[in-house]
Protein backbone atom coordinates (compact mmCIF):
# COMPACT_ATOMS: atom_id res chain seq x y z
CA UNK A 1 0.00 0.00 0.00
CA UNK A 2 2.73 3.28 -0.51
CA UNK A 3 2.51 0.14 1.84
CA UNK A 4 4.85 -2.73 1.97
CA UNK A 5 4.02 -2.53 -1.86
CA UNK A 6 6.05 0.73 -2.14
CA UNK A 7 7.82 3.04 0.07
CA UNK A 8 9.28 6.61 -0.05
CA UNK A 9 12.16 8.16 1.90
CA UNK A 10 10.10 9.92 4.90
CA UNK A 11 11.73 13.77 5.97
CA UNK A 12 13.22 14.28 9.11
CA UNK A 13 11.45 16.68 11.06
CA UNK A 14 12.74 19.41 12.41
CA UNK A 15 13.30 20.02 16.42
CA UNK A 16 10.68 22.97 15.77
CA UNK A 17 8.04 21.06 14.34
CA UNK A 18 7.67 18.22 16.94
CA UNK A 19 8.64 17.49 20.29
CA UNK A 20 11.65 15.18 20.42
CA UNK A 21 11.83 11.75 19.27
CA UNK A 22 11.34 9.27 21.64
CA UNK A 23 13.22 5.93 21.01
CA UNK A 24 13.19 2.68 21.74
CA UNK A 25 16.48 2.82 23.86
CA UNK A 26 15.47 6.00 25.64
CA UNK A 27 13.23 6.12 28.51
CA UNK A 28 9.40 5.44 28.44
CA UNK A 29 6.94 7.96 30.51
CA UNK A 30 5.05 6.30 33.40
CA UNK A 31 1.01 6.88 32.97
CA UNK A 32 0.30 10.31 35.73
CA UNK A 33 4.37 10.97 35.98
CA UNK A 34 5.09 14.68 36.27
CA UNK A 35 4.37 16.24 32.81
CA UNK A 36 2.20 13.29 31.63
CA UNK A 37 -1.34 12.55 30.95
CA UNK A 38 -2.23 9.23 31.56
CA UNK A 39 -4.54 7.15 29.79
CA UNK A 40 -7.15 6.66 32.95
CA UNK A 41 -8.15 10.45 32.04
CA UNK A 42 -11.31 11.26 30.33
CA UNK A 43 -9.67 13.32 27.96
CA UNK A 44 -5.72 13.17 27.54
CA UNK A 45 -4.53 17.00 27.59
CA UNK A 46 -2.44 18.71 24.24
CA UNK A 47 -0.81 21.35 24.30
CA UNK A 48 -0.69 23.25 20.77
CA UNK A 49 1.98 25.44 19.77
CA UNK A 50 2.90 26.87 16.47
CA UNK A 51 4.40 25.08 14.05
CA UNK A 52 3.96 26.82 10.28
CA UNK A 53 6.75 25.98 7.85
CA UNK A 54 7.90 28.75 6.01
CA UNK A 55 5.58 28.70 2.52
CA UNK A 56 3.73 26.27 4.40
CA UNK A 57 0.22 26.06 6.45
CA UNK A 58 -0.47 29.14 7.58
CA UNK A 59 -1.87 28.98 11.27
CA UNK A 60 -0.55 25.30 11.78
CA UNK A 61 0.03 24.01 15.36
CA UNK A 62 1.87 21.01 16.95
CA UNK A 63 1.74 18.50 19.45
CA UNK A 64 2.59 15.33 21.43
CA UNK A 65 0.05 12.91 22.67
CA UNK A 66 0.80 10.24 25.20
CA UNK A 67 -0.81 6.77 24.24
CA UNK A 68 0.07 3.60 26.25
CA UNK A 69 2.52 1.26 24.98
CA UNK A 70 0.81 -1.79 25.04
CA UNK A 71 -3.71 -1.04 25.50
CA UNK A 72 -3.87 -4.29 28.02
CA UNK A 73 -1.81 -1.96 30.78
CA UNK A 74 -3.24 1.62 29.91
CA UNK A 75 -2.12 2.51 32.81
CA UNK A 76 1.43 1.71 31.96
CA UNK A 77 4.53 2.67 30.26
CA UNK A 78 3.65 5.71 27.40
CA UNK A 79 5.14 6.92 24.22
CA UNK A 80 4.44 10.20 22.21
CA UNK A 81 2.66 10.73 19.00
CA UNK A 82 3.36 13.87 16.97
CA UNK A 83 -0.08 15.61 15.93
CA UNK A 84 -0.72 18.24 13.79
CA UNK A 85 -4.02 20.21 12.97
CA UNK A 86 -4.52 23.56 11.07
CA UNK A 87 -8.04 25.00 12.46
CA UNK A 88 -10.98 26.27 10.55
CA UNK A 89 -10.05 29.57 9.02
CA UNK A 90 -14.29 29.88 8.87
CA UNK A 91 -15.27 29.17 12.63
CA UNK A 92 -19.55 29.87 11.75
CA UNK A 93 -18.99 27.53 8.91
CA UNK A 94 -16.72 24.26 10.66
CA UNK A 95 -18.68 21.26 11.53
CA UNK A 96 -16.24 18.71 13.06
CA UNK A 97 -12.64 17.55 12.87
CA UNK A 98 -10.99 16.01 9.65
CA UNK A 99 -8.40 13.38 10.18
CA UNK A 100 -6.08 12.62 7.51
CA UNK A 101 -5.28 9.11 7.86
CA UNK A 102 -1.42 8.27 5.96
CA UNK A 103 -0.65 5.71 3.78
CA UNK A 104 2.93 3.10 4.72
CA UNK A 105 3.16 1.66 6.59
CA UNK A 106 5.63 4.31 8.13
CA UNK A 107 4.02 6.86 5.80
CA UNK A 108 4.20 10.36 8.31
CA UNK A 109 0.68 12.19 8.19
CA UNK A 110 2.33 15.41 9.72
CA UNK A 111 3.82 15.41 5.91
CA UNK A 112 1.01 14.56 4.24
CA UNK A 113 -0.92 17.27 5.60
CA UNK A 114 1.70 19.78 4.96
CA UNK A 115 1.97 18.95 1.52
CA UNK A 116 -2.43 18.41 0.64
CA UNK A 117 -3.64 20.89 3.43
CA UNK A 118 -3.94 23.67 1.09
CA UNK A 119 -5.59 21.75 -1.46
CA UNK A 120 -7.76 20.51 1.28
CA UNK A 121 -8.09 23.34 3.13
CA UNK A 122 -9.39 24.81 -0.32
CA UNK A 123 -11.97 22.22 -0.65
CA UNK A 124 -13.13 21.94 2.97
CA UNK A 125 -14.12 25.80 2.71
CA UNK A 126 -13.82 25.75 6.58
CA UNK A 127 -15.78 23.07 7.07
CA UNK A 128 -13.52 21.09 9.46
CA UNK A 129 -10.11 21.73 11.25
CA UNK A 130 -7.18 19.45 9.54
CA UNK A 131 -6.22 17.31 11.84
CA UNK A 132 -2.87 14.71 11.14
CA UNK A 133 -0.76 12.53 12.96
CA UNK A 134 2.64 10.58 12.86
CA UNK A 135 1.78 6.84 13.69
CA UNK A 136 3.75 5.31 16.31
CA UNK A 137 7.55 4.51 14.73
CA UNK A 138 7.02 7.36 12.23
CA UNK A 139 8.62 10.65 11.83
CA UNK A 140 8.43 12.83 15.46
CA UNK A 141 6.73 10.19 17.46
CA UNK A 142 8.26 7.45 19.60
CA UNK A 143 10.41 4.97 17.35
CA UNK A 144 12.00 2.39 17.07
CA UNK A 145 15.42 0.73 15.60
CA UNK A 146 16.48 -2.78 14.18
CA UNK A 147 20.11 -1.71 13.73
CA UNK A 148 20.27 -3.18 10.64
CA UNK A 149 22.84 -2.99 8.49
CA UNK A 150 23.03 -0.70 5.39
CA UNK A 151 23.21 -3.21 2.89
CA UNK A 152 19.69 -4.65 3.99
CA UNK A 153 18.13 -1.45 4.19
CA UNK A 154 18.11 -0.32 0.03
CA UNK A 155 14.25 -0.66 -0.68
CA UNK A 156 15.73 -3.40 -3.64
CA UNK A 157 17.09 -5.51 -0.07
CA UNK A 158 14.56 -4.66 2.07
CA UNK A 159 12.12 -5.57 -0.35
CA UNK A 160 12.69 -9.84 -1.54
CA UNK A 161 13.69 -9.15 -5.56
CA UNK A 162 14.79 -12.32 -5.90
CA UNK A 163 18.45 -12.71 -7.45
CA UNK A 164 18.53 -12.93 -11.55
CA UNK A 165 17.03 -16.34 -12.37
CA UNK A 166 14.62 -16.52 -9.91
CA UNK A 167 16.94 -17.49 -6.87
CA UNK A 168 15.77 -16.51 -3.40
CA UNK A 169 18.69 -17.95 -1.38
CA UNK A 170 19.98 -14.77 -0.52
CA UNK A 171 16.57 -13.27 0.04
CA UNK A 172 15.78 -16.21 2.33
CA UNK A 173 19.39 -15.40 4.64
CA UNK A 174 18.58 -11.57 4.98
CA UNK A 175 14.62 -12.10 5.62
CA UNK A 176 15.86 -14.40 8.96
CA UNK A 177 18.72 -11.91 9.44
CA UNK A 178 16.56 -8.77 9.73
CA UNK A 179 13.44 -10.74 12.08
CA UNK A 180 16.32 -12.04 14.05
CA UNK A 181 18.17 -7.81 14.52
CA UNK A 182 14.47 -6.61 15.23
CA UNK A 183 13.75 -9.23 17.41
CA UNK A 184 16.93 -8.56 18.78
CA UNK A 185 17.37 -4.84 19.25
CA UNK A 186 13.33 -3.42 18.39
CA UNK A 187 12.06 -4.36 21.73
CA UNK A 188 8.57 -3.72 23.20
CA UNK A 189 7.73 -0.45 21.37
CA UNK A 190 8.72 -2.58 17.84
CA UNK A 191 6.38 -5.17 18.62
CA UNK A 192 3.91 -2.35 19.71
CA UNK A 193 3.62 -0.73 15.71
CA UNK A 194 0.34 -2.72 14.11
CA UNK A 195 -2.54 -1.44 12.51
CA UNK A 196 -5.09 -2.51 15.30
CA UNK A 197 -2.70 -0.24 17.60
CA UNK A 198 -2.86 2.80 15.20
CA UNK A 199 -6.34 2.89 15.40
CA UNK A 200 -6.59 2.97 19.49
CA UNK A 201 -4.13 5.87 19.17
CA UNK A 202 -6.81 7.34 16.67
CA UNK A 203 -9.56 6.82 19.08
CA UNK A 204 -7.57 8.52 21.95
CA UNK A 205 -6.43 11.43 19.70
CA UNK A 206 -10.21 11.94 19.23
CA UNK A 207 -11.13 11.74 22.82
CA UNK A 208 -7.68 14.13 23.38
CA UNK A 209 -9.22 17.01 20.61
CA UNK A 210 -12.57 16.52 22.45
CA UNK A 211 -14.47 15.15 19.74
CA UNK A 212 -17.58 12.84 19.84
CA UNK A 213 -17.25 11.76 16.06
CA UNK A 214 -14.66 11.90 13.53
CA UNK A 215 -14.69 12.74 9.87
CA UNK A 216 -11.77 11.01 7.83
CA UNK A 217 -9.77 10.92 4.37
CA UNK A 218 -7.66 7.61 4.23
CA UNK A 219 -5.22 6.91 1.94
CA UNK A 220 -3.60 3.68 0.76
CA UNK A 221 -2.77 1.70 3.73
CA UNK A 222 -4.22 3.91 5.98
CA UNK A 223 -7.86 2.89 4.35
CA UNK A 224 -7.09 -0.50 6.41
CA UNK A 225 -6.35 1.58 9.36
CA UNK A 226 -9.47 3.64 8.67
CA UNK A 227 -11.36 0.42 8.01
CA UNK A 228 -9.99 -1.29 11.48
CA UNK A 229 -11.11 1.98 13.19
CA UNK A 230 -14.75 1.81 11.34
CA UNK A 231 -15.22 -1.81 12.57
CA UNK A 232 -13.73 -0.71 16.17
CA UNK A 233 -15.34 2.47 17.28
CA UNK A 234 -18.48 2.80 14.74
CA UNK A 235 -20.24 5.13 16.73
CA UNK A 236 -17.25 7.50 16.35
CA UNK A 237 -16.92 7.77 12.61
CA UNK A 238 -18.51 10.51 11.11
CA UNK A 239 -18.06 10.98 6.80
CA UNK A 240 -15.23 8.21 6.33
CA UNK A 241 -13.32 8.55 3.30
CA UNK A 242 -11.31 5.50 2.42
CA UNK A 243 -9.15 6.30 -1.24
CA UNK A 244 -7.06 3.83 -2.72
CA UNK A 245 -7.68 0.29 -0.94
CA UNK A 246 -6.49 -2.89 -0.69
CA UNK A 247 -7.81 -6.36 0.36
CA UNK A 248 -8.64 -6.48 3.78
CA UNK A 249 -8.76 -10.78 4.00
CA UNK A 250 -7.55 -10.65 7.68
CA UNK A 251 -5.74 -14.32 7.21
CA UNK A 252 -3.79 -12.13 5.02
CA UNK A 253 -3.33 -8.05 4.90
CA UNK A 254 0.08 -6.72 4.50
CA UNK A 255 0.87 -10.23 2.66
CA UNK A 256 -2.09 -9.94 0.02
CA UNK A 257 -0.90 -6.50 -0.54
CA UNK A 258 2.19 -7.28 -1.67
CA UNK A 259 0.68 -10.64 -3.54
CA UNK A 260 -1.54 -8.44 -5.26
CA UNK A 261 0.82 -5.96 -6.98
CA UNK A 262 1.98 -8.45 -9.55
CA UNK A 263 -1.45 -7.97 -11.32
CA UNK A 264 -1.52 -4.19 -10.47
CA UNK A 265 1.77 -3.52 -12.14
CA UNK A 266 0.69 -5.39 -15.09
CA UNK A 267 -2.95 -3.05 -15.40
CA UNK A 268 -0.81 0.16 -14.83
CA UNK A 269 1.91 -0.31 -17.26
CA UNK A 270 0.06 -0.13 -20.56
CA UNK A 271 -0.78 3.69 -19.45
CA UNK A 272 3.61 4.14 -19.04
CA UNK A 273 3.66 2.43 -22.76
CA UNK A 274 1.30 4.58 -24.26
CA UNK A 275 3.20 7.37 -22.99
CA UNK A 276 6.49 6.49 -23.68
CA UNK A 277 5.62 5.57 -26.86
CA UNK A 278 3.51 8.65 -28.03
CA UNK A 279 5.12 10.85 -30.75
CA UNK A 280 4.96 13.56 -28.22
CA UNK A 281 8.16 12.59 -26.28
CA UNK A 282 10.28 12.48 -29.19
CA UNK A 283 11.11 16.26 -28.46
CA UNK A 284 11.63 15.60 -25.05
CA UNK A 285 14.04 12.85 -25.86
CA UNK A 286 12.08 10.57 -23.88
CA UNK A 287 10.40 8.12 -26.62
CA UNK A 288 11.05 4.98 -26.03
CA UNK A 289 9.32 3.06 -28.71
CA UNK A 290 6.81 3.50 -32.01
CA UNK A 291 4.16 1.40 -30.52
CA UNK A 292 2.97 0.88 -27.02
CA UNK A 293 3.26 -2.67 -27.34
CA UNK A 294 7.53 -2.86 -28.08
CA UNK A 295 7.94 -1.39 -24.35
CA UNK A 296 7.47 -3.97 -22.57
CA UNK A 297 9.58 -6.21 -24.23
CA UNK A 298 12.12 -3.20 -24.11
CA UNK A 299 12.10 -2.84 -20.48
CA UNK A 300 11.68 -6.56 -19.84
CA UNK A 301 14.99 -7.40 -22.00
CA UNK A 302 16.83 -4.38 -20.49
CA UNK A 303 16.36 -5.31 -16.82
CA UNK A 304 17.49 -8.60 -17.39
CA UNK A 305 20.58 -7.43 -19.36
CA UNK A 306 21.04 -5.31 -16.22
CA UNK A 307 20.59 -8.46 -14.13
CA UNK A 308 23.72 -9.85 -15.73
CA UNK A 309 25.84 -6.38 -15.82
CA UNK A 310 24.95 -3.97 -13.58
CA UNK A 311 25.77 -0.50 -14.80
CA UNK A 312 27.60 1.95 -12.86
CA UNK A 313 25.56 4.72 -11.79
CA UNK A 314 26.53 8.14 -10.62
CA UNK A 315 25.66 7.10 -7.12
CA UNK A 316 29.16 5.69 -5.77
CA UNK A 317 29.20 1.99 -4.91
CA UNK A 318 25.41 2.00 -5.94
CA UNK A 319 25.19 0.55 -9.64
CA UNK A 320 21.78 -0.11 -11.90
CA UNK A 321 20.71 -3.36 -11.64
CA UNK A 322 17.89 -5.19 -13.30
CA UNK A 323 16.23 -4.92 -9.18
CA UNK A 324 16.59 -1.54 -9.48
CA UNK A 325 15.49 -0.84 -12.87
CA UNK A 326 12.49 -2.67 -11.85
CA UNK A 327 11.97 -1.26 -8.42
CA UNK A 328 12.24 2.37 -9.79
CA UNK A 329 9.60 1.46 -12.67
CA UNK A 330 7.43 -0.02 -10.10
CA UNK A 331 7.24 3.17 -8.15
CA UNK A 332 7.51 5.16 -11.02
CA UNK A 333 3.58 4.07 -11.93
CA UNK A 334 2.06 5.47 -9.00
CA UNK A 335 1.72 8.86 -10.62
CA UNK A 336 1.79 9.99 -14.80
CA UNK A 337 3.72 12.87 -13.32
CA UNK A 338 6.76 9.92 -12.54
CA UNK A 339 6.56 8.42 -15.84
CA UNK A 340 9.31 11.32 -17.20
CA UNK A 341 12.06 10.25 -14.48
CA UNK A 342 11.65 6.58 -15.32
CA UNK A 343 11.60 6.83 -19.09
CA UNK A 344 14.69 8.45 -18.78
CA UNK A 345 16.60 5.90 -16.51
CA UNK A 346 15.34 3.34 -18.95
CA UNK A 347 17.10 5.64 -21.70
CA UNK A 348 20.10 6.07 -19.62
CA UNK A 349 20.84 2.72 -18.79
CA UNK A 350 20.37 1.99 -22.86
CA UNK A 351 23.14 4.44 -23.38
CA UNK A 352 26.49 3.00 -23.36
CA UNK A 353 28.27 6.49 -22.76
CA UNK A 354 25.62 7.44 -19.89
CA UNK A 355 25.80 7.25 -16.53
CA UNK A 356 22.57 6.30 -14.54
CA UNK A 357 21.07 9.02 -12.10
CA UNK A 358 18.81 7.05 -10.21
CA UNK A 359 15.95 8.56 -8.14
CA UNK A 360 16.39 8.92 -4.51
CA UNK A 361 13.52 5.78 -3.75
CA UNK A 362 16.52 3.11 -4.91
CA UNK A 363 19.58 5.48 -4.60
CA UNK A 364 20.28 4.61 -0.93
CA UNK A 365 19.71 2.71 2.33
CA UNK A 366 16.22 4.66 4.40
CA UNK A 367 17.33 5.03 7.81
CA UNK A 368 16.85 2.12 9.99
CA UNK A 369 13.76 3.48 11.67
CA UNK A 370 11.60 3.76 8.51
CA UNK A 371 12.68 0.29 7.70
CA UNK A 372 11.72 -1.07 11.50
CA UNK A 373 8.64 0.45 11.25
CA UNK A 374 7.73 -0.56 7.33
CA UNK A 375 8.32 -3.73 8.49
CA UNK A 376 7.48 -4.28 11.81
CA UNK A 377 3.53 -3.07 11.00
CA UNK A 378 2.81 -5.69 8.39
CA UNK A 379 4.58 -8.92 10.28
CA UNK A 380 3.08 -7.47 13.59
CA UNK A 381 -0.73 -7.75 11.89
CA UNK A 382 -0.83 -11.25 10.82
CA UNK A 383 1.35 -14.24 10.57
CA UNK A 384 3.35 -14.92 7.58
CA UNK A 385 4.53 -18.32 6.18
CA UNK A 386 8.12 -19.26 6.07
CA UNK A 387 8.56 -22.44 3.90
CA UNK A 388 11.20 -21.78 1.77
CA UNK A 389 10.30 -24.44 -0.75
CA UNK A 390 7.18 -23.17 -0.98
CA UNK A 391 8.13 -19.85 -1.72
CA UNK A 392 10.61 -20.73 -4.38
CA UNK A 393 7.63 -22.60 -6.00
CA UNK A 394 6.09 -19.64 -5.74
CA UNK A 395 8.12 -17.42 -6.89
CA UNK A 396 8.74 -19.17 -10.10
CA UNK A 397 5.31 -19.18 -10.71
CA UNK A 398 4.75 -15.33 -10.58
CA UNK A 399 7.93 -14.55 -12.29
CA UNK A 400 6.55 -16.65 -15.03
CA UNK A 401 2.57 -15.19 -15.14
CA UNK A 402 4.10 -11.48 -14.33
CA UNK A 403 8.04 -10.94 -15.39
CA UNK A 404 7.66 -7.12 -14.71
CA UNK A 405 7.64 -7.88 -10.98
CA UNK A 406 10.23 -10.50 -10.92
CA UNK A 407 9.00 -12.80 -8.96
CA UNK A 408 8.94 -10.38 -5.72
CA UNK A 409 5.15 -10.58 -4.56
CA UNK A 410 5.57 -14.37 -3.81
CA UNK A 411 8.75 -13.71 -2.74
CA UNK A 412 9.88 -14.77 1.31
CA UNK A 413 10.34 -11.40 3.74
CA UNK A 414 11.09 -11.19 7.52
CA UNK A 415 7.36 -11.71 8.35
CA UNK A 416 8.09 -15.20 7.71
CA UNK A 417 10.56 -15.51 10.63
CA UNK A 418 8.69 -13.20 13.03
CA UNK A 419 7.23 -13.56 16.55
CA UNK A 420 3.76 -14.81 16.65
CA UNK A 421 1.48 -11.35 16.28
CA UNK A 422 0.24 -10.33 19.77
CA UNK A 423 -3.44 -10.54 18.55
CA UNK A 424 -5.62 -11.29 15.60
CA UNK A 425 -5.98 -8.83 12.99
CA UNK A 426 -9.61 -7.19 12.71
CA UNK A 427 -12.05 -8.46 10.39
CA UNK A 428 -13.78 -5.80 8.18
CA UNK A 429 -17.93 -6.41 8.25
CA UNK A 430 -20.99 -4.43 7.79
CA UNK A 431 -21.58 -3.85 10.78
CA UNK A 432 -21.83 -0.23 11.57
CA UNK A 433 -23.43 3.30 10.31
CA UNK A 434 -23.59 3.63 6.59
CA UNK A 435 -21.04 6.37 5.91
CA UNK A 436 -18.33 5.40 4.18
CA UNK A 437 -17.42 6.40 0.36
CA UNK A 438 -14.57 4.56 -1.38
CA UNK A 439 -12.79 5.90 -4.12
CA UNK A 440 -10.60 4.16 -5.98
CA UNK A 441 -9.00 4.22 -9.15
CA UNK A 442 -9.16 1.57 -12.30
CA UNK A 443 -5.52 0.97 -12.50
CA UNK A 444 -3.81 1.48 -9.51
CA UNK A 445 -0.99 -0.64 -9.15
CA UNK A 446 -0.30 -1.19 -5.36
CA UNK A 447 -3.77 -1.47 -4.52
CA UNK A 448 -5.73 -3.19 -7.68
CA UNK A 449 -8.55 -2.42 -7.95
CA UNK A 450 -9.81 -6.37 -7.68
CA UNK A 451 -8.64 -6.09 -4.02
CA UNK A 452 -10.89 -2.71 -3.61
CA UNK A 453 -13.66 -4.74 -4.64
CA UNK A 454 -12.92 -7.09 -1.61
CA UNK A 455 -12.80 -4.08 1.14
CA UNK A 456 -16.11 -3.01 -0.74
CA UNK A 457 -17.64 -6.39 -0.38
CA UNK A 458 -16.60 -6.75 3.53
CA UNK A 459 -18.06 -3.50 4.36
CA UNK A 460 -21.44 -3.97 2.43
CA UNK A 461 -24.20 -1.47 2.92
CA UNK A 462 -21.79 0.75 4.89
CA UNK A 463 -19.90 2.12 1.76
CA UNK A 464 -20.44 3.44 -1.68
CA UNK A 465 -17.80 2.83 -4.40
CA UNK A 466 -16.53 5.36 -6.59
CA UNK A 467 -15.08 3.98 -9.23
CA UNK A 468 -12.12 6.17 -11.32
CA UNK A 469 -11.66 5.98 -14.98
CA UNK A 470 -7.91 6.61 -14.15
CA UNK A 471 -4.54 5.01 -13.52
CA UNK A 472 -1.92 5.66 -10.48
CA UNK A 473 -2.06 5.31 -6.65
CA UNK A 474 -4.27 7.88 -4.80
CA UNK A 475 -7.20 9.33 -5.97
CA UNK A 476 -8.77 12.27 -4.22
CA UNK A 477 -6.41 15.80 -4.88
CA UNK A 478 -3.79 13.22 -6.28
CA UNK A 479 -4.01 11.31 -9.20
CA UNK A 480 -7.70 11.33 -9.98
CA UNK A 481 -9.92 13.14 -12.42
CA UNK A 482 -11.77 16.24 -11.42
CA UNK A 483 -15.13 14.36 -10.92
CA UNK A 484 -13.82 12.39 -8.44
CA UNK A 485 -12.77 15.49 -6.46
CA UNK A 486 -16.14 16.73 -6.52
CA UNK A 487 -17.50 13.78 -5.53
CA UNK A 488 -15.36 13.67 -2.32
CA UNK A 489 -15.44 17.07 -1.64
CA UNK A 490 -19.15 17.19 -2.08
CA UNK A 491 -19.52 14.04 0.49
CA UNK A 492 -17.08 15.35 3.14
CA UNK A 493 -18.85 18.83 2.91
CA UNK A 494 -22.32 18.32 2.78
CA UNK A 495 -22.61 14.64 3.37
CA UNK A 496 -24.24 14.14 0.07
CA UNK A 497 -23.14 10.35 -1.45
CA UNK A 498 -23.90 8.54 -4.46
CA UNK A 499 -26.67 6.49 -3.18
CA UNK A 500 -25.46 3.75 -5.36
CA UNK A 501 -21.76 2.36 -6.40
CA UNK A 502 -20.63 4.68 -9.75
CA UNK A 503 -17.87 6.41 -11.29
CA UNK A 504 -16.73 9.27 -13.43
CA UNK A 505 -13.71 9.30 -16.03
CA UNK A 506 -13.23 13.05 -16.14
Amino acid sequence: MTTYAHRTLLLALSAATVAATVTAAAPVARANAPGTNGPGTNRPALTWRPCAEPGGLSGQECARLPVPLDYRDPDGPQIGLAVTRVRSERPAARRGTLLVIPGGPGGSGVQRLAAKGPALRKAMAGAYDLVSFDPRGVGGSTRASCELDPADRHLVTLRSWPGPDGEIDANVARARRVAEACRRHGGAVLRSFSTVNEARDIDRLRRALGEEKLSAWAYSYGTYVGAVYAQKFPRHTDRWVLDSSGDPDPSRVGRGWLANTAAGTDDRFPDFAAWAADPARESEGLRLARRPADVRPLFLALAAKLDREPKESTTPGVPLTGNRLRQALQSALQSDALFAEAARLIQQAQDPAAAPVLPDVVAGPLPDEDAAVTTATVCNDVRWPASVPAHRRAVAADRARHPLTAGLPANITPCGFWQAPAEPPTRITADGPSNILMVQNRRDPYNPYFGALKMRRSLGERARLLTLEHGGHGAYLTNGPVCGDRTVTAFLTTGRRPQTDTGCTD
